[in-house]
């Protein structure tokens, strides 16, 4: 018998933000925001504690806000906030918030 396993989430990300600390991250680093947001979106664990990874799952099966960590290749790290409602996301850097 075949376990069952269970599918990750899905959440719209809507209107997308980024703050000028993220925008210069983004720059200096040579990255660029939708591989941040394509791990946001999947739920990489990123630089989250398994608590707050766990929680991640629930807000987006719960309808919660989603908070993911991640830092650039230079080590700046970088929020990205999908609020509750669905209606937005923010990059930004924790010193921002």
């Amino acid at each position: 018998m075949q376990a069952a396993t269970e599918t990750k989430p899905t959440f719209e990300l809507g209107e997308i933000y980024m703050t000028p600390g993220a925008i210069e991250a983004m720059k200096d680093s040579g990255e660029f925001f939708l591989t941040f947001l394509a791990k946001h979106r999947n739920l990489e664990q990123g630089e989250l504690s398994k608590e707050d990874h766990d929680e991640n799952f629930l807000g987006a099966k719960e309808g919660f806000r989603i908070l993911s960590a991640f830092r650039t290749s230079l080590g700046v790290k970088l929020w990205i906030i999908t609020e509750a409602d669905r209606l937005s996301s923010t990059i930004l850097r924790p010193d921002e918030y």
